[in-house]
């Protein structure tokens, strides 16, 4: 019998297929005692350590709401406010929290090359679930939520549809690579026809690239890159188009030490993104795609720079009952990692 009691959860590429499946199934039947109003007091009394080192609405909230659901408590922890900002290390404060409480989440997304290596450092340190809430190498959340969603819409056999994951144009900051590299892996181990597409120059890391290529070969999948977003959307079942950030740019800001010399290097990814301000789904890339096609959004989306109001508002568009997935699935991870087998 499958069980995650104990497991830490930081890639979906670390869980095995029935795993990830228990997890879907656990959220589907989470959802349905939501909505009937049933209470699901899994985790009584249990703490989970909610570490922020960057600024979040769906996921501080989905996992909030979440472990009150589950009959525990979330406490918050702005890293700004920890001993952390002051140098403390990783395995010291997963010694401790873990031996506080029951289960420690972290979101630390915006340094290439740290947030990962952090999460599993800190694993190492304690025997409590360590769950990722977004990092620079995957957002195993949101990408669980999306295919539950995709799930729900087109049947639990998700193999052969084909998915857009896209680069978007935003001229707001930098954004991570971790959701673009999440569902490139995750939507391939599922047997997807998976397209990504970019501008020259926004490559994601490497090993997630292998991923996705090694998985389609083992599911059946298919996983392929262009530099066209109407190529990409071609067809498609699902398009998934999301800004991010230039890697290499990226790098050279973390080399920066100055103030002024992080703020040009912002400035330079920006006026990187400027020349691509064509990357934008709009009603006329949606007809593109097949007439049933549905648009996804991980959120917040640049309205007016990603999306028009017109697709995001639409008929087509799930990202809202994408969005609620957050709270079930953050739910069901918990769950999971932190008691036997809930339900299934």
């Amino acid at each position: 019998m499958t069980s995650l009691k104990g497991r830490d959860y930081i890639e979906t590429q670390d869980l095995a297929l029935n795993e990830l499946s228990l997890l879907l199934d656990t959220t589907a039947e989470l959802k349905e005692k939501f909505h009937r109003g049933e209470p699901t007091l899994l985790l009584p009394h249990q703490t989970a350590y909610l570490l922020f080192f960057d600024k979040s609405t769906r996921t501080r909230n989905a996992f909030e709401a979440g472990m009150t659901q589950l009959g525990g408590h979330a406490h918050f922890l702005d890293v700004a406010l920890t001993q952390i900002s002051h140098g403390e290390t990783a395995a010291d404060t997963g010694r401790i929290l873990g031996a506080m409480g029951h289960g420690i989440c972290v979101r630390h997304d915006l340094v290439l090359g740290e947030g990962n290596r952090y999460m599993r450092e800190m694993a190492e340190a304690t025997d409590v679930p360590i769950i990722n809430m977004q990092c620079d190498v995957d957002h195993p959340t949101q990408t669980l939520a999306d295919i539950f969603t995709m799930r729900e819409r087109f049947g639990k056999d998700v193999s052969g549809l084909k998915i857009a994951v896209t680069w978007a144009y935003a001229p707001s900051y930098a954004k991570p690579l971790s959701v673009p590299q999440g569902l490139i892996t995750l939507m391939t181990r599922f047997g997807m026809h998976v397209t990504l597409a970019h501008p020259p120059g926004y490559d994601l890391i490497g090993r997630t690239l292998d991923d996705a290529k090694n998985n389609a070969r083992a599911t059946g999948g298919s996983f392929e890159i262009v530099d066209d977003m109407d190529a990409a959307f071609a067809g498609a079942d699902i398009v998934y188009p999301k800004s991010w950030g230039v890697h290499e740019l990226m790098l050279e800001r973390q080399l920066a030490t100055t103030q002024a010399a992080i703020d040009e290097n912002q400035r330079a990814c920006l006026a990187m993104n400027d020349k691509h301000k064509g990357w934008i789904c709009d009603e006329r890339r949606m007809a593109l795609a097949k007439k049933e096609a549905v648009y996804m959004h991980c959120l917040p989306a640049d309205r007016g720079y990603e999306v028009t109001d017109a697709v995001i508002d639409g008929p087509q568009s799930i990202v809202f009952q994408e969005a609620e997935n957050r709270l079930h699935t953050a739910k069901a991870i918990m769950a999971c990692t932190m008691r036997e087998r809930p339900f299934v």
